[in-house]
């Protein structure tokens, strides 16, 4: 086999070129293996030590780069070490889960019970037991639709008729009265629905206003900016609790007789109107910070005012203030559970409604740690989001 392959390849040569061409490419093949070896040691010899690079290099980094800094982080871990195997005992080891409130008073650690006894109280209120799925229903399209809407790709005209048909049908579940769905009172609303229905309903419709004011703050036209200035220093001079107890107590005093309106409603426009004039604020700090050439460069081009905001104003501005508006939005969220003040049955009023309970007395620990998380899951939600979209809108995607 080896004398072919030889017959293939130098079969035309004569003996002394066949020996020449044999060394050049023994040569070659010695001069190839040593300069791989070389580049091998070179790449060794400029590899990082194994302490700056991965888990170590980043401890070293981050934790022990200095005297201060090592005498904090072992001071931390001292007290982690401290306190963390006691909460893990408190909330997972010594604790009870499915028992009543009397068993939970004998368990050394947290009493969980209090959640698995009454979450169906806590997240619905007095919505009617045997219809409760109808707000589950609801809740699960309202978070299907936030989802599908996190993508910006899908900011298009259907995702708009999507938002209205999921309203619509939420509405409808919620509120029942034809086909086979029995009427509920909004009376009868409450828990986590409630909050979810104050929270983006609220932030959706405050946005825009919010918008529309900072424009308004900015006209040439003097009525139009003296009325935006006054509304917007008014109510941000007010807390939301004053704003709640006028739309829940004062309000109904200048209605005719026998005119009223329902007290969730009353509550959620208290809402959008605090939180738009805050919005309002910080959208003008982002116009303020557009250039003049901006303008310039859009009157040029011939666009007018209606044009200009909308396609190169407004674009830039609302990037600029994405972190802070974000946080506004944030704490409007958490803001609705103020609305407990005028006995509207939100998650909070539930929860302590639970914690009233003889039976359930003194775990309010427990009860409030399950609120937060629920609350925290919102907020960390939003904040993740935001960033998500900032990031996008710098990559110019």
């Amino acid at each position: 086999m080896l004398e072919e392959v030889e017959a293939f390849l130098f079969g035309g040569l004569s003996p002394p070129n066949k020996k020449s061409l044999l060394c050049e490419l023994g040569v070659s093949a010695v001069r190839r293996e040593f300069v791989s070896m070389e580049e091998a040691v070179r790449a060794e010899a400029l590899r990082p030590p194994v302490t700056s690079i991965g888990p170590i290099g980043w401890v070293r980094r981050n934790l022990f780069n200095g005297a201060l800094n090592s005498i904090l982080t072992v001071i931390i871990l001292l007290f982690l070490g401290k306190v963390v195997p006691s909460l893990v005992r408190w909330a997972f080891i010594d604790s009870a889960w499915f028992t009543s409130g009397q068993a939970c008073r004998k368990a050394a650690g947290a009493c969980w019970s209090i959640i698995s006894t009454n979450y169906r109280f806590i997240l619905f209120g007095f919505y009617p037991y045997e219809e409760q799925w109808r707000p589950l229903l609801s809740m699960g399209i309202l978070f299907g639709l936030l989802l599908y809407s996190r993508d910006r790709t899908h900011w298009k005209k259907p995702l708009a008729y999507a938002w209205i048909a999921g309203l619509f049908v939420m509405g409808l579940l919620m509120t029942g009265g034809i086909f086979w769905l029995k009427p509920v009172e909004s009376t009868q609303w409450g828990g986590l629905p409630l909050t979810l229905l104050l929270a983006v309903f609220g932030l959706t419709a405050a946005y825009p206003l919010g918008v529309v004011l900072a424009l308004g703050r900015r006209s040439k036209m003097p009525a139009v900016k003296v009325l935006c200035i006054v509304y917007i220093e008014l109510i941000r001079g007010v807390p939301l609790i004053s704003l709640l107890f006028m739309s829940s107590v004062i309000l109904p005093l200048f209605l005719p007789e026998g005119v009223t309106f329902n007290k969730i409603l009353r509550a959620q426009v208290a809402i959008i109107l605090f939180t738009a004039a805050y919005i309002a604020e910080v959208v003008r700090g982002g116009l303020q910070g557009i250039s003049r050439g901006q303008y310039e460069a859009a009157h040029s081009m011939g666009l007018n005012y209606y044009l200009t905001m909308r396609l190169v104003i407004l674009p830039q501005a609302l990037k600029i203030v994405i972190p802070p508006t974000v946080s506004i939005l944030i704490s409007a969220f958490k803001d609705t559970s103020l609305v407990v003040i005028i006995a509207l049955f939100d998650l909070l009023k539930t929860t302590q409604t639970v914690l009233s309970k003889p039976e359930w007395m003194g775990f309010s620990r427990e009860a409030y740690v399950f609120v937060a998380l629920l609350y925290f899951l919102g907020c960390f939600s939003m904040s993740n989001y935001s960033r998500k979209l900032e990031k996008e809108l710098s990559r110019g995607t």
